[in-house]
């Protein structure tokens, strides 16, 4: 080990020669030495044998830069701040094994990124991720995922608010427009409006999808808000739907997500809850947040099981979704959010403001509804209106038509003033229907032989029938005995309706 200033002075030979030979001695260590030379120059190596480190004198001969351990390796924190330019390694490879063993220090390479396709073209990535969760932001590309399901993810029907058999705006409170959708109000000074409307272009949920949307519009409420006063807006699940769905429902470790979209004219926080059905009634509150007015926002709650919760398989009231629960102070109080109690019809919710009730025709909308076995919200399952309508069509039915037009029912006259028919349904049906008519129909049975009616159908046995039931025509006269008749729209517009809703 030797270190020297480099400076030959005169001497006489062997002083000469002895002088040389450190010189040259300390050049081929590197100046090697527990201190650094005495004498420094810009660019000059000296091997720290204290710190075991080769380093370097920078270009201002200020300071030294160290650049490996003196054993090879590389020093830990040399890469943090470096990237490599980019396509430096265009069509390179790196060796098999190049790296064995090592490993780069924790957080050597900061802020680097791969580009597209880049790196890892013909590579792959060990299957076994143990128990870790990989989130992304972007896109995954994969034709299944392991415990999970990519079709039928969503356990809501008409999430998306394709379907309003029943009409497509009613003051009734009650399932009056969007099939599966409730609302319903009480107390009110001017009868709320429900309505299936058009989502507008230009807006978030326009841009993913959906072109429909539930819409509240609030009435004049000129006596305030009262302590009984209330809306809300309600899906039921079936209970079979969830016992069947998935989700360790008893297990706080296993989880179900529920996403919507929602817009309302005032700025304000709503809250909403789950409520399970069957044994002990169970309830989960949560809130939106406060919306901004006129402004869509996607609602996101991650919701854990109870052990308390039962759901029985059966075609059943299973889950009830109270998305929006607005109400006075008969029904609200101290609850606390995020958990699972039991319910209490005189605490459902905190106590709202009550800016939306007392706003005159303030507007609530929602749209996306999406109920799934996960821990994360994934894109809303976006289905054909045919397969919507179908689902819906399991708990209600309504057949429309003129006088053009012929209903499925085909039967016979008990007597002059009864006929029986059968009717089939398009889908089986939750349980057996109830019926009810608009407009007029009439018994055809030729040219000569019918009576028309506005009412008078009901139905009759095998009462549990869900694929089709027997409906009686009790008419004051106009039938033949014995003879065959169809069921037959008559004059303007006219239905039959089959409702088997939860």
């Amino acid at each position: 080990m030797a270190t020297h200033d480099y400076v030959l002075a005169n001497a006489s030979g062997a002083a000469f020669r002895t002088d040389l030979n450190n010189a040259l001695a300390a050049i081929v260590s590197n100046n090697s030495n527990s201190s650094e030379p005495s004498t420094m120059y810009a660019y000059q190596w000296w091997a720290d044998t204290s710190a075991n480190i080769l380093k370097l004198r920078n270009s201002a001969n200020n300071a030294w830069i160290s650049i490996c351990n003196l054993d090879g390796t590389i020093i830990a924190d040399r890469v943090v701040t470096a990237s490599i330019a980019d396509d430096a390694i265009t069509q390179a490879l790196v060796a098999n094994d190049a790296i064995g063993a090592d490993e780069l220090a924790s957080n050597a390479v900061v802020n680097a990124s791969v580009a597209s396709d880049a790196a890892i073209a013909g590579s792959k990535i060990a299957p076994d991720f143990g128990s870790q969760t990989v989130q992304t932001t972007g896109s995954v590309e994969t034709p299944s995922i392991a415990s999970g399901q990519l079709g039928n993810r969503n356990i809501v029907i008409n999430g998306a608010m394709q379907v309003a058999q029943r009409d497509s705006s009613s003051t009734t409170s009650g399932m009056s427009t969007v099939d599966r959708f409730k609302g319903a109000f009480a107390g009110h000074d001017e009868a709320l409006t429900q309505a299936q409307v058009d989502v507008s272009s230009g807006t978030t949920p326009y841009t993913l999808g959906f072109r429909k949307a539930f819409k509240i519009t609030n009435g004049n409420q000129t006596s305030g808000f009262g302590s009984a006063d209330y809306f809300q807006i309600q899906h039921k699940i079936e209970a079979q739907d969830i016992a069947q769905s998935g989700w360790n429902y008893n297990s706080d470790s296993s989880f179900v997500t529920l996403s919507f979209w929602i817009k309302s004219s005032v700025a304000q926080n709503f809250y909403g809850y789950l409520k399970s059905q069957d044994g002990t009634f169970k309830r989960y509150v949560y809130e939106t947040g406060s919306l901004t007015a006129d402004t869509w926002t996607k609602i996101i709650k991650k919701i854990p099981g109870n052990s308390g919760i039962t759901f029985n398989n059966d075609n059943g009231e299973g889950l009830i979704l109270e998305l929006i629960y607005f109400s006075g102070s008969d029904e609200t109080g101290s609850v606390s959010l995020n958990s699972w109690a039991t319910f209490s019809s005189s605490l459902r919710t905190p106590a709202n403001t009550s800016t939306w009730w007392t706003t005159n025709d303030s507007t609530l909308e929602i749209t996306g509804v999406q109920l799934e076995v996960s821990t994360i919200a994934t894109n809303f399952e976006h289905l054909s209106f045919a397969e919507d309508l179908r689902k819906c069509q399991r708990y209600f039915f309504r057949h429309n038509g003129d006088s053009s037009t012929l209903s499925n029912g085909i039967g016979f006259a008990n007597s002059t003033t009864s006929a029986t028919f059968l009717y089939g349904f398009p889908v089986t049906m939750r349980a057996t229907p109830t019926l009810s008519i608009g407009g007029t129909f009439r018994a055809q049975g030729g040219p000569t032989d019918s009576a028309s009616f506005t009412s008078g159908l009901s139905i009759v046995s095998p009462a549990s029938h869900t694929d089709s039931v027997k409906i009686q025509l009790d008419s004051s006269s106009g039938l033949t005995a014995g003879d065959g008749y169809i069921l037959q729209f008559f004059g303007g517009h006219a239905n039959i309706n089959f409702d088997a809703e939860l």
